[in-house]
């Protein structure tokens, strides 16, 4: 019997991190990394689950029982297993045909990339088994991790997107954004990974009236997707990067560990970890690689596509 194959993309934010949980357009990129998940029907009534890392080694294996008309429960407990069980048993409730086959399922998940470089991990594995049991992925995301659900337009699109959340519901644009500088922006790894959830309770806790924030947010997107120099996108990083400083009371990244880098440095996402993006004129990987981290990825080696 033939298997289910599903992929979804991973996801960088560029621009209007935190405020697009109120609205604001945020610029995102698919990367070229992301998760497949394998789905083979077996006689067994239950799930036999493999997780497999960038290296193709085993990082997460459980079994979990399937009772018919029952929620999903798993065989051994701790928080991964109980994290699938939800985000399953959340996909059998928007659809109860789910899992109501009198066979189980052997799961494969595969990443492209390692775990903790915060691509997208649990976006595209929500995404996946959304297509896998043909419900709406950003119903999925909300009911099981929350968040704004730009990272599953990401896992969705091959293409660059401006995305927006209006009265509640995503919006996605497709965008061309494609710098003519493109060789000058690299994608520098923190080594460590961001809790993405702990970043937006601190962000909700202390954002207060953000209204021109958003409005301000909105056009320094706008004039990113279109910007033609590399200066004039410096200056778009700089005030992004003070505007979200004094919203969520945190010292931008290049002020706290590159204060004597020539060129800008923008957070992705939720500041304190995961990836930054840098602009130079010159490879900067000498430079990062002195100050200890060794992962500096070239735009053109992350980014999946850069037209629509």
């Amino acid at each position: 019997m033939k298997n289910d194959l599903y992929y979804s993309n991973g996801k960088l934010l560029i621009s209007g991190e935190y405020l697009v949980l109120d609205g604001a357009i945020s610029l995102a990129i698919p990367t070229k990394y992301g998760q497949s998940l394998i789905v083979e029907i077996i006689d067994d009534r239950k799930i036999i689950w493999n997780s497999f890392d960038e290296q193709n080694h085993v990082w997460f294996e459980r079994e979990f029982e399937l009772h018919a008309d029952e929620m999903l429960k798993p065989v051994q407990h701790d928080n991964i297993a109980h994290k699938i069980v939800q985000i399953l048993n959340t996909a059998k409730v928007l659809n109860p045909a789910f899992l109501k086959s009198t066979n189980g399922f052997k799961i494969s998940t595969i990443l492209t990339f390692p775990r903790n470089w915060g691509l997208g991990t649990s976006s595209t594995l929500i995404n996946n088994i959304a297509q896998w049991a043909h419900v709406d992925a950003y119903m999925l995301l909300e009911k099981t991790f929350g968040g704004s659900g730009y990272d599953i337009a990401c896992a969705q699109h091959n293409h660059p997107i401006c995305y927006q959340l209006e009265n509640g519901n995503p919006m996605v644009e497709k965008v061309e954004f494609n710098p003519s500088f493109k060789e000058h922006l690299y994608f520098v790894y923190l080594n460590k990974k961001q809790n993405s959830r702990d970043g937006i309770s601190k962000y909700k806790e202390n954002r207060g009236n953000i209204k021109a924030s958003i409005i301000d947010i909105n056009n320094i997107t706008t004039h990113m997707v279109s910007c033609k120099s590399l200066e004039d996108f410096d200056s778009l990083i700089l005030q992004h990067e003070l505007m979200i400083s004094n919203i969520i009371k945190q010292q931008p990244v290049k002020t706290i560990l590159f204060h004597d880098f020539n060129g800008q440095i923008k957070s992705l996402g939720a500041w304190g970890g995961d990836f930054v993006m840098a602009t130079s004129k010159t490879n900067p990987t000498a430079y990062f690689k002195a100050k200890g981290f060794e992962i500096v990825i070239p735009y053109i080696d992350m980014v999946l596509k850069n037209n629509p």
